[in-house]
């Protein structure tokens, strides 16, 4: 028997079958076969290129499969998909590459060949069923002939994060993200100047970014108003487990970068909020972190916002109007069909006030230019 029969066989039995013995039978005739092997990672990889044309991109599979599997199954499809990527012919942006490279490069552990051929095919299961995604064009980045240098400001956004999540006094976290924000509006801003003086092919793109359970839909809210004061737009895939944000390449990063580290922090001020709870005696819940985290989402986004605007003139105005108008444009073509939902969960009034006064602590107002 060939090895292309074996996969056949074994694919036919566990991938199109459900039964409760089908992935058993599968990995029970691959198991007996070792020469299958090599065709086995041959159909694996051709399930991530068709991933990629159904729109995919590496960090969204590794998310997915995170999501939904094991560690052993993120560690096969990291394998996977580097792999294929030598035989990828598509031209593929920056964002792309850091994806690849921020791939674990151990390869999964096989351990007997039964157990090994389950995971295989468990993960296979899923890639089979993976539905089409709004294909995120990465023609919207500009050719590497025509690109800047990137500014140093990124940089600098980061140390004050990485100061801000390491800090243990709220006040100094809070404030350090607002210098943050003010940074990068200041850089958008710049940015948007640079662009309007010297046009280039430029247009805005768009990126996944996770937002994963629990307490997913505060968390959709967090990134939708940061992403609103660093002029980008969110679209939230609630089944799949993230955003899609639409804006212009330096605006998209800041935007990955603050929202990572608020996160970050409003856990951290979450956790001593419940401390503190518990300590007087009451007892808190789900409910109590939900309305936490919303009321922060909320009152964080306006300060953000309050930031931003601080470093927009009169003149800035026509050039901003237009690359907000160029974004709405864009996230309108990728989704032309959306809908609205409200917050579910948020009728903690503890929580609130809590997560409100987290928030106050920010202090989020416009401060001088930086050095």
């Amino acid at each position: 028997m060939s090895t292309s029969s074996t996969v056949d066989r074994a694919f036919r039995a566990a991938l199109y079958d459900t039964g409760d013995t089908a992935l058993d039978t599968g990995a029970s005739l691959l198991a007996a076969d070792p020469a299958a092997d090599t065709e086995l990672a041959r159909r694996g990889e051709e399930f991530v290129a068709t991933a990629w044309r159904r729109g995919w991109q590496p960090a969204d599979v590794v998310r997915i499969v995170r999501r939904e599997l094991d560690d052993v199954h993120v560690r096969l499809v990291s394998a996977l998909i580097r792999a294929q990527a030598p035989r990828d012919d598509r031209p593929r942006g920056p964002r792309w590459k850091a994806q690849l490279d921020g791939l674990g490069a151990d390869d999964a552990p096989r351990g007997d060949r039964f157990s090994y051929a389950v995971a295989v095919l468990e993960l296979y299961r899923l890639l089979l069923r993976l539905p089409a995604l709004e294909p995120l064009d990465e023609a919207a980045v500009p050719d590497p002939s025509d690109r800047r240098p990137e500014s140093r400001v990124l940089g600098r956004i980061r140390a004050l994060l990485a100061k801000a999540e390491a800090t243990g006094f709220p006040d100094e976290a809070e404030a350090l993200s607002a210098k943050a924000q003010e940074l990068m509006a200041r850089h958008s801003v710049d940015e948007a100047l640079l662009a309007a003086r010297e046009p280039s092919a430029q247009a805005p793109g768009a990126c996944r970014i996770g937002v994963e359970p629990p307490y997913e839909q505060a968390k959709a809210v967090l990134l939708d108003a940061v992403a609103g004061a660093n002029h980008c737009r969110t679209v939230w895939n609630e089944p799949l487990g993230f955003s899609t944000v639409v804006g212009f390449a330096s605006d998209l990063e800041a935007v990955e970068l603050l929202y990572t580290s608020l996160l970050v922090q409003a856990t951290t001020a979450m956790t001593r909020a419940e401390a503190a709870q518990r300590a007087g005696g009451r007892k808190r819940t789900k409910t109590f972190r939900q309305s936490f985290l919303a009321a922060y989402a909320h009152r964080v986004g306006t300060r953000l916002a309050a930031v931003a605007e601080t470093q927009v003139s009169d003149d800035l105005l026509p050039v901003l109007a237009s690359r907000a108008m160029a974004v709405t444009e864009r996230t309108d073509r990728l989704f032309p069909e959306t809908t609205t939902t409200r917050l579910r969960g948020v009728s903690d009034a503890a929580g609130w006030e809590e997560g409100a006064r987290a928030a106050d602590d920010a202090q989020v107002r416009a401060r001088p230019h930086l050095p």
